[in-house]
């Protein structure tokens, strides 16, 4: 096995690969990257088991073949000299016992390798039922969900988000039982028949990386326990979490008895200030007070070990029925951050039952829901 590559197209490509790497590798030979050579491409591929990610670099003229062949390398040493080579190009020969030369202007390595055939084979998906979604909205649909998976594997469908796909529409849902995040988009050509799947939270996370700013087109195909994601020449693969999802729609209330609106901005100022004593709390809430009949909005946070904070919140519009509420700042500021226009509206049925949040617009459908905090 022996090539010739432009090292920022290499380095670029193994990046990527490397995201699928764990360092705690409950199989020792996934460690390791594999590359594979055919006369048509040079394939990096990295896996955890979790998480698969194959890559597909095109003989060009940045990519020359001597010799075919596959090899297991250690990924991150192999990375890290892969960065520090000096020259544009780097010349890589595999040897006898698998040993590795990889040599660059004056600059000469030996590294040890391991027979790739001892490497796992990835999952086979069929494609019969695959369907292109746009990169940008996917990505946007993650970000705007995935910070309300739960973090404990005491129920483990809550550690994913679950995306329901339909022929007109993505919807997507994620909870920790504290919180729950809802998007739902509309959607052309989309997958001929339904499909449900419940995306690990921490894939989904790797895979809004890979997307980056970019709006590459996607390609989605399910399989049983696995869904494969085409981005590019990337394949990314994840398991499925299985079971059954939560029925949360029946969480979300119908009606409210006191509705707010306020500017984004100002209302996530004011979260941050009064959430400055709170984080010394051992506690960490923050009280809100609407008082409808004088029309004022009041955020309070202390720390006995400190002192306390009072504001009163600029707001656009307030009513209904006067209410004091208690609330994890944290759980508000992460729904704020995920917000998607300039003004969002509160709306709360009584103290101790959740309240929503949702933009203050009402042609996006995006609901967020935050549990209070009783404090007697």
């Amino acid at each position: 096995m022996q090539f010739t590559i432009n090292r920022n197209l290499f380095l670029e490509n193994l990046n990527n690969a490397m995201r699928a790497i764990s360092s705690r590798a409950s199989i020792p030979i996934l460690s390791g990257i594999k590359l594979s050579l055919s006369e048509q491409e040079l394939t990096l591929t990295g896996s955890d088991t979790n998480i698969s990610i194959q890559i597909e670099i095109p003989v060009n003229d940045d990519l020359h073949i001597q010799s075919t062949g596959a090899i297991v390398l250690p990924a991150r040493f192999f990375s890290e000299i892969i960065k520090k080579l000096p020259g544009k190009d780097f010349s890589f020969e595999v040897k006898e016992s698998f040993q590795t030369k990889i040599t660059s202007e004056n600059t000469e390595f030996m590294i040890n390798g391991l027979d790739a055939n001892n490497y796992p084979h990835l999952p086979e998906i069929s494609t019969s039922s695959s369907f292109n979604v746009s990169g940008k909205t996917f990505r946007n649909i993650i970000n705007e969900t995935v910070f309300a998976v739960a973090s404990q594997e005491s129920r483990p469908t809550l550690n994913g988000v679950n995306f329901v796909f339909r022929n007109n529409s993505i919807k997507a849902v994620a909870t920790d039982s504290h919180r729950l995040s809802q998007r739902e988009i509309d959607l052309e050509n989309g997958p001929q028949a339904d499909a449900t799947l419940i995306i690990p939270g921490t894939s989904l996370v790797e895979l809004s990386r890979i997307i980056g700013e970019t709006d590459p087109e996607i390609i989605v195909t399910p399989g049983d326990n696995q869904v494969l994601f085409n981005v590019g020449n990337l394949a990314f693969y994840t398991r499925l979490l299985e079971g059954s999802y939560p029925d949360t729609d029946r969480l979300i209330p119908t009606e409210s008895m006191t509705k707010v609106e306020f500017d984004l901005s100002t209302l996530a100022r004011s979260l941050e200030r009064a959430s400055l004593l709170t984080h010394e709390s051992r506690n960490n809430v923050v009280k809100m007070s609407l008082d409808v009949d004088n029309q004022t909005v009041k955020l309070e946070g202390d720390s006995p070990e400190i002192g306390n904070v009072e504001e009163e919140v600029a707001f656009k519009s307030l009513q209904g029925d006067n209410l004091e509420i208690s609330f994890n700042p944290d759980y508000l500021r992460d729904a704020l951050r995920a917000s998607i226009t300039d003004t969002i509206v509160m709306n709360f049925t009584q103290p101790l039952r959740p309240f929503t949040v949702t933009p203050g617009r009402e042609d996006v459908n995006f609901i967020q829901l935050i549990t209070p905090v009783r404090t007697y």
